[in-house]
């Protein structure tokens, strides 16, 4: 998962290749033909639907462009939302990225699949 410092992240509303895609949206509902980047905001580190939004994206719709998290996302966020599909993280204005890595670090495998990695660790044994 790359990390992007919050002054890193240039989100071009412009751009018709990226959606910034609201919370109370339906990943369902879009067209992503000719889409290559997508914005899912957290607005508190609590409110959580952009990780199902995320799942849904890359899971069940077969979307392969970036999954972007922008909002208040904080470190202790970012292995869950690499197992749900997020390919970048911009981490909240005043937050260190390289302490990013350790959250990485600390959890190696894991036994369940993922929106990413569908097969359980057994079954890659």
């Amino acid at each position: 998962m790359k990390i992007l410092s919050f002054t890193e992240h240039n989100a071009i509303a412009s751009d018709s290749s990226v959606i910034i895609m609201a919370n109370d949206a339906d990943p369902r509902s879009l067209s992503l033909e000719g889409v290559h980047r997508i914005d899912l905001h957290f607005p508190k580190f609590t409110y959580g639907r952009a990780y199902s939004q995320a799942f849904l994206l890359r899971g069940r719709l077969g979307f392969q462009g970036e999954i972007r998290a922008t909002g208040d996302v904080l470190i202790d966020q970012l292995v869950s939302m690499a197992r749900t599909g997020f390919d970048v993280a911009v981490l909240r204005e005043g937050l260190d990225a390289s302490a990013a890595q350790r959250q990485f670090d600390r959890f190696p495998a894991f036994y369940q699949g993922s929106a990413v990695d569908t097969q359980p660790l057994f079954a890659k044994a």
